[in-house]
């Protein structure tokens, strides 16, 4: 069974700052045909990388941090399975599961 979330926002004025974040970084997913990665470091703060966490010879790139706030409502915004995020004329697609990456565990979205 596939799950779904749809998000359609009118303009980026109305967009949650969270869905905001999670497009930027989907965005240089796709430049990159990799994925976003977020891992939980600290109570205040969630890293992003991008890359294939189930690949050892290609690594993460670590492209910095965001605030445990926005990756919360990141994850309360988006479902586990398949999303779908509208905002304006462009809509994203994205699968999001989870996994563990050395003892820490990280959520995955996977451009489709």
């Amino acid at each position: 069974m596939t799950t779904s979330s749809d998000y359609a926002g009118g303009s980026q004025d109305s967009t949650p700052e969270s869905l905001l974040t999670l497009v930027e970084f989907l965005e240089l997913s796709l430049d990159k045909g990799a994925r976003v990665v977020m891992m939980r470091h600290g109570a205040d703060v969630c890293s992003v990388y991008v890359g294939d966490p189930a690949s050892e010879d290609a690594g993460l790139t670590d492209h910095g941090t965001i605030a445990a706030a926005v990756a919360d409502e990141i994850l309360e915004r988006t479902q586990a399975g398949v999303n779908r995020i509208a905002i304006g004329n462009q809509t994203y697609r994205f699968i999001r599961s989870f996994t563990h990456i050395g003892n820490v565990g990280a959520v995955v979205f996977a451009p489709t």
